[in-house]
């Protein structure tokens, strides 16, 4: 395996290990790798629904946005997924200083989303409901990521 090959892989594996352990798979979580499969590609990282990721360590962080992001969009639709998400990795960093780059486009779509899902949660949902998630998602806030 060449060395740019094993350095894309490690990054890939260290990006699944972290949002898996940081998640602890109480919210659905459980990333995982995926086999290339060249034209048929589907992303690099599922199990992040709606997302799917493309994963870049790249010397160039442009070249790496450039190119993740070409990606995910194409992929989404393959891994059946309605966002995608580039990682790109910083150099001498931790994965949690890593960027998660998306478009402008998916950004605004999954604020709707999000949106228009609280106002749902708040108008049905019974107050304890409405509670714990506001509770949860400021713990989430708070959460300081691994290193």
């Amino acid at each position: 395996m060449s060395a740019a090959k094993q350095k894309g892989t490690k990054w890939e594996t260290d990006l699944v290990r972290s949002l898996g352990g940081f998640f602890e798979g109480r919210y659905g979580l459980a990333p995982r790798r995926v086999a290339q499969e060249g034209f048929l590609d589907s992303g690099d990282i599922h199990g992040i629904s709606p997302f799917v990721a493309q994963a870049k360590n790249y010397k160039s962080w442009e070249e790496a946005i450039r190119l993740g992001l070409d990606g995910a969009e194409k992929q989404k639709g393959r891994a059946g997924e309605s966002y995608g998400v580039a990682f790109v990795k910083r150099v001498r960093r931790s994965v949690g200083d890593g960027y998660a780059v998306m478009t402008v486009a998916t950004f605004a779509r999954l604020l709707l989303r999000l949106r228009r899902a609280e106002a749902l949660l708040a108008l049905h949902a019974r107050d304890e409901v409405q509670s714990v998630h506001e509770r949860e998602s400021a713990e989430d806030e708070r959460r300081e990521y691994p290193r």
